[in-house]
């Protein structure tokens, strides 16, 4: 069995506190996908590329296990480009530019043999795509969905059409507020049952994460950090040791859910203490392990 990641691929300009840095392999389905390979196997990947990107990136995801066969490679296009500055605020980058190249024709084709996948991850695209996605897959077990301000302000429609069709929503606190119209976390994420997922994950960045069923409750701290040195990516991370984590179980029993969240929640802790993917590039499984039951133990006493 596979998970099937449809997101964005991008090269960044990031500036922080810690410093900055230009050209940085970025977006939401790199960031998934990386995190997603510390506990699964098999990843395949849709995305788009110009035939600028370079091939030291490929490798990597290749080195990673991640299969490249939905990924689309444009000639004579360019790839992705953003740049965000967090020197205001580690919380929400300030864009200094969104250079959308080959992206903005991104259309999304499964290949034959990743229709049935059966872990199929939305990341944060426009919802038009998403659905167009679900009409194409043609078994999945678990749905996992991501959006964005922007899409719950210009495509309100087309996003609520998707969450007709996910079994889980992720999304941060303020995007919870904006979707629903609710204040309040819990009223908001009832609300959010009620537009067709059988759960939410609401992530409160460093106040952790909650889940919630019609029938349970869940709140996760997140792991206490010194320093951040750059964010980007952290949500993307979270769903993908998230979703990782439930897909080498092969459940999702309230305590594999759970402890998906835990396991998101660390890996998300690792992005943010370096640039891009550096710490991911590093990063071992043991180090994951021994952060987690840390993480468990502050839960618990």
């Amino acid at each position: 069995m596979s998970i099937l990641v449809v997101g964005s691929v991008g090269l960044d300009d990031v500036k922080t506190h810690a410093g900055q840095v230009e050209n940085a392999l970025g977006g939401s389905a790199i960031y998934f996908s990386t995190a997603a390979s510390f506990f699964y196997d098999s990843i395949r990947l849709v995305a788009v590329v110009g035939d600028d990107f370079p091939q030291e990136h490929l490798d990597f995801l290749e080195a990673r296990g991640i299969e490249l066969q939905g990924l689309e490679q444009i000639q004579g296009g360019k790839t992705f480009r953003w740049g965000g500055d967090y020197t205001s605020d580690l919380n929400a980058a300030t864009t200094l530019f969104t250079d959308l190249n080959v992206y903005g024709d991104f259309d999304p084709k499964l290949p034959e043999t990743y229709r049935d996948t059966p872990y199929l991850f939305l990341a944060n695209i426009n919802p038009d795509l998403q659905l167009s996605v679900l009409r194409q897959a043609t078994a999945p077990r678990l749905i996992v969905c991501d959006t964005m301000n922007l899409w719950i302000n210009n495509s309100l429609d087309a996003l609520m059409q998707t969450l007709d069709g996910v079994d889980i929503l992720i999304l941060n606190d303020g995007e919870a507020r904006l979707l629903t119209g609710e204040s309040n976390l819990i009223r908001a994420g009832r609300q959010i049952l009620t537009y067709g997922p059988n759960r939410v994950v609401i992530k409160k960045g460093e106040h952790g994460a909650i889940t919630l069923t019609d029938s349970t409750f869940f709140a996760a701290p997140a792991y206490p950090l010194e320093s951040v040195s750059d964010p980007t990516g952290a949500g993307d991370s979270f769903a993908g040791g998230f979703l990782g984590h439930l897909a080498a179980g092969g459940e999702t029993s309230e305590s594999a859910i759970r402890k998906a969240i835990i396991y998101g929640t660390v890996v998300a802790s690792f992005n943010v203490e370096d640039f891009s993917l550096n710490r991911q590039r590093r990063l071992t499984r043991s180090e994951i392990e021994a952060r987690y039951h840390q993480l468990c133990e502050a839960a618990l006493f």
